[in-house]
């Protein structure tokens, strides 16, 4: 208790009828939590895209096709629909069971990986494909946690920036992918050492999930020492049609985030571009990204305008897409750079809006049921436009050998087409089923 008071950082206390005080306060060691979720998030996503950005090599190390690489971007992104319920129930007692899970099953998949990846002269690509389906499985505890971690440590004047900091760390670590695994691998022989300096720095960055705090000893505040609804009544809660006009969207574009990121090599390669040039676009989708969210977080914590910045950045994603289409083809970085840079500035910006926006409409439900959801949607429609994609792909003999703008069509036409759904929020009538019901409770 002497410890926890020592920590405390502010406080505030209420006096309900002869019942004792209930004290709210938050803990500097939630810090050391919300550190170690953002450490996991982000190398789960390198572990993501350990292969994806030398696909070219990786195929001829392992003796495959480019198309076998994309799997295991694919298989990472399914498993997590597999064990999407399991995370659920695991959240919902707390995120420090979550976060050992996503440690161990890191731990275990990395070195798994690295067993069909121990030679210079080829690899074993089942194998490596069983360990990357073992990371695939440790994202989701991970990836839906900050919304679940940030309701049991933050108040509301902190949330959306805690929710931003753990959820766009997994960006974050792509773009690590992106960027560095091209440098590690210049030839075919290299996939050996990359997968063992990733394994190792996911180790490191694992071990210290099992010493973080579970709980705080006192709520941050009133909504947090609130019951939440029951697993049962959560679904009941899912009917809201205001939930769903932004878990459709948000799956979307996470969908195509997942699927440009994947196959960013291969879209920009057929017009003449290196895998440098390739690592360097996709860091930059994320990096601008993270410094628009970086700015807009705290700022709608204070506001708490999260209706109105969905509404701007969900048409400016749908038309970056859109000119998207065109950018390859100009052989000149410029165009790729800019678009890929202010598509990322939108999208994050987006993240832990919709997240933390998501937990207030279905507020008392716990945090983690429309977070999970939200990433699980994503991640299915993830994998699944990575095998469209793959499948849109020009053959050797077009003008462009093997482009992919017919991919780039399909993702542009199905991005617009959800804009309009977040659009409708607080129309015809239904102004009042956007009322934040957490921020409400907590005064």
């Amino acid at each position: 208790a002497a410890t926890g008071q020592s920590q405390e950082v502010e406080s505030a206390s209420i006096e309900n009828g002869d019942r004792a005080s209930i004290t709210y306060k938050v803990y500097k060691r939630r810090w050391f939590g919300l550190v170690q979720l953002t450490l996991l998030n982000i190398i789960v996503s390198w572990d993501w895209l350990t292969f994806s950005p030398v696909s070219q090599n990786a195929a001829i190390y392992y003796n495959t096709s480019e198309s076998a690489i994309n799997w295991l971007s694919t298989a990472f992104l399914f498993s997590f629909v597999v064990i999407f319920p399991v995370t659920i129930y695991a959240l919902h007692w707390g995120p420090k069971p979550s976060i050992v899970a996503s440690a161990v099953l890191i731990l275990a998949g990395n070195w798994i990986r690295f067993a069909g990846s121990h030679s210079r002269d080829g690899g074993l690509f089942g194998v490596v494909m069983f360990g990357q389906i073992l990371t695939g499985l440790a994202q989701p505890f991970v990836l839906s946690a900050p919304t679940r971690f940030s309701d049991m440590w933050f108040t509301n004047r902190g949330r959306v920036a805690a929710t931003a900091l753990a959820s766009l760390a997994n960006p974050f670590g792509a773009a690590l992918g992106q960027l560095i695994v091209p440098f590690m691998v210049t030839g075919p022989g290299d996939v050996s050492n990359a997968v063992l300096y990733v394994a190792i720095i996911s180790s490191v960055a694992a071990l210290p999930s099992f010493f973080i705090p579970a709980a705080p000893p006192t709520p941050p505040g009133p909504s947090g020492s609130r019951p939440k609804a029951t697993l049962r009544d959560s679904m009941r809660l899912l009917k809201s049609l205001e939930i769903w006009l932004i878990l459709v969207p948000y799956s979307i574009y996470v969908g195509f985030f997942n699927s440009i990121s994947s196959l960013l090599n291969q879209i920009m390669m057929p017009y003449g571009f290196s895998s440098d040039d390739a690592g360097i676009a996709g860091a930059l989708l994320i990096v601008v990204g993270l410094v628009a969210a970086a700015i807009s977080s705290p700022i709608l914590d204070r506001t708490k305008a999260f209706l109105l910045a969905i509404k701007l950045a969900v048409p400016l994603i749908g038309l970056c897409y859109l000119v998207f289409i065109w950018m390859p083809a100009t052989r000149d970085l410029a165009g790729p750079y800019v678009v890929l840079s202010v598509l990322g500035a939108a999208s994050f910006s987006l993240v832990p809006v919709a997240l933390e926006f998501l937990c207030e409409l279905s507020y008392p439900m716990s945090p983690e049921v429309t977070s999970t959801i939200a990433w699980a949607g994503g991640q299915l429609l993830g994998g699944l436009f990575i095998v469209i994609s793959d499948a849109l792909k020009a053959g050797p003999d077009a003008d462009t050998p093997e482009n992919m703008n017919n991919a780039l069509i399909f993702t542009a036409v199905l991005a617009l087409v959800a804009v309009p759904l977040p659009l409708m929020l607080g129309l015809f009538g239904r102004r009042d089923k956007l009322v934040m019901r957490r921020v409400r409770s907590d005064e």
